[in-house]
């Protein structure tokens, strides 16, 4: 970790336990990289559904599914993790969740859609949930100026994870084809690779990162008083004006990135005629652009602020799916496939740390369970609509990959009228009062 972040640290906070934090979306991204974006759904649709018209909606139901799910309990368990200083625990529990159903995939074979879709829920239900704990954690080791320097960090480890786990899997599967095995006999290994990867990669986010808030008395009623801070953040939501309308924001333009992220192996076996191979293959490269991304967009954020940051992104994924849509040779898919992952990297990076500038401290767990409700709700909405929109069309994924734009061009329109600085000095505002009054001098 770079000195300069080292003293942009929260006191008492050290350099091991931010590089422990970090190494959790290091752990963490091998699952989506390999079973959301590059392996198991082209093989859910391909292999399980058998290439149905229906397959790609399928696959993009099963996620909702499980994306509805994380909706409905993040906020509470959110406000439960502030309360009962639980984010460490919750978030263990989530890992053994995912690790275990991620190895259970590896049981699904030809025909077994019903097996695989109640695993991907159950497993990406676990990952999400743990997303949104791990993320609670970012104010309480960083300043506010230092918030998109470290969760660039984050992120781009993220994508080394995500890289590391797919190479292996790549590895894994050139082998076994060149042993003429099928889909059906190499794709099982791959899900265990994953989840070995995961649990081992996330334990020094268990042996170093601690629990730093406070929480109430035990003898308060958890469930309860969960539900009822939810309540209380969303009746005083006009206070925080500029944290909702960047909330709606990312509503729309993670739409469109969520859809990429969970069809991008499918349109190109699908649409470009790609193999497993080349599909992995396209995959890694844009891990590393998405790498690059995130950590040099954090910079960049910090120096040209943040709502210029996320706008160049939403501009670029523009041009991603107008290229896209007009490649018909691999040279220029590859093209828009790079740019998409230098914009994924800095997009997630950018939204994250500005939803963590823009929270009232004494709210960050239950702010950053509102973030989650927000991307869960996009990757409901986009990969359901690009599902639809080929099912509508007998099949054809390029009439699909267009109406992704529509969301990033309203992602822009609604992003105009965030004031970033404003919404900085409420919820510092905010902050004081709750502190104040927690001490007994408001």
């Amino acid at each position: 970790m770079p000195r300069s972040l080292s003293t942009l640290l929260n006191h008492g906070v050290k350099r091991r336990e931010a590089w422990a934090w970090a190494m959790y979306d290091f752990a963490n991204s091998g699952y989506t990289t390999v079973v959301i974006t590059a392996v198991f759904n082209a093989y859910f649709i391909a292999v399980v559904a058998g290439n149905t018209p229906w397959a790609t909606l399928a696959w993009s139901a099963a996620l909702a599914v499980s994306y509805a799910l994380i909706m409905l309990s993040a906020p509470a368990l959110g406000a439960y993790a502030d309360l009962k200083s639980a984010k460490k625990r919750l978030l263990a529990i989530t890992t053994l969740g995912c690790v275990a159903a991620t190895a259970a995939l590896a049981l699904v074979g030809p025909g077994d859609l019903w097996l695989a879709v109640g695993l991907v829920v159950l497993s990406n239900f676990f990952y999400g949930t743990g997303e949104n704990l791990i993320a609670a954690f970012l104010p309480e080791l960083a300043r506010g100026r230092a918030l998109a320097r470290l969760s660039g960090l984050g992120w781009g480890l993220g994508y080394l994870g995500g890289m590391l786990t797919l190479g292996l899997c790549l590895a894994y599967i050139a082998q076994a084809q060149g042993q003429g095995l099928e889909a059906a006999q190499f794709v099982p290994g791959a899900m265990l690779i994953t989840a070995a990867i995961f649990l081992l990669a996330a334990l020094p986010t268990f042996l170093f990162l601690r629990e730093r808030a406070t929480g109430l008395s035990a003898g308060e009623h958890a469930i309860r008083s969960a539900y009822r801070q939810v309540a209380d953040t969303l009746a005083h939501a006009r206070t925080y004006p500029d944290l909702f309308r960047f909330l709606l924001c990312i509503v729309f333009y993670q739409a469109g990135v969520q859809a990429v992220i969970a069809l991008a192996a499918v349109y190109a076996q699908q649409a470009m005629g790609f193999d497993t191979q080349a599909s992995i293959r396209l995959i890694l490269v844009v891990n590393v652009t998405a790498a690059v991304g995130a950590v040099v967009f954090g910079h960049v954020q910090d120096r040209i602020g943040h709502r210029p940051a996320i706008a160049l992104t939403l501009a670029g994924w523009l041009v991603t799916v107008v290229l896209a849509w007009f490649a018909t040779e691999p040279g220029l898919f590859w093209l828009a496939a790079n740019i998409a992952g230098l914009c994924l990297g800095a997009a997630q990076s950018a939204g994250r740390a500005l939803v963590g500038y823009l929270s009232p401290l004494p709210h960050r767990a239950e702010f950053f369970g509102l973030w989650g409700l927000a991307v869960k709700l996009s990757s409901i909405l986009g990969p359901i609509t690009y599902g639809l929109a080929v099912w509508l069309t007998a099949g054809a994924h390029r009439p699909a990959m267009l109406t992704l734009a529509v969301f990033f061009l309203i992602g822009l329109a609604i992003l105009a009228g965030v004031d970033v600085q404003r919404g900085r000095r409420r919820a510092l505002r905010a902050s004081k009062k709750r502190i104040a009054a927690g001490a007994g001098l408001g």
